[in-house]
């Protein structure tokens, strides 16, 4: 299964009055953790990232340290994410749900 996640705000903290605040981020472990739980069990980590659509600041080499020392393992960053404040999306999970899904080998259409 193919697992796209956003960044800030799903496994590191983003401070609500200054979203741009990424050096200041501090990883959810536990997320983390299932994360690289999915990534061991052979599926496809993807992370997709708003960082610099407002600003046009280039966050990818900031945004690779920062997961390489987290220890978050992953197979695709992708950057360009519109800034918006809510996503709707019929494929839209939470963490849970996907990992429910992938422990019962169910497939996230």
């Amino acid at each position: 299964m193919k697992f796209c996640f956003d960044i800030d705000g799903t496994i590191c903290s983003q401070k609500p009055d200054n979203q741009a605040a990424y050096n200041e981020a501090k990883p959810f472990k536990d997320v983390i953790k299932e994360i690289n739980r999915l990534y061991k069990d052979g599926h496809t980590i993807i992370f997709l990232t708003a960082r610099g659509s407002t600003t046009g600041i280039d966050w990818k080499d900031f945004t690779t340290e920062q997961l390489r020392k987290w220890g978050v393992k992953y197979h695709e960053l992708h950057f360009g994410k519109p800034n918006a404040d809510v996503f709707i999306d019929d494929k839209a999970r939470t963490l849970e749900d996907a990992i429910d899904l992938s422990s019962r080998n169910y497939r996230i259409l």
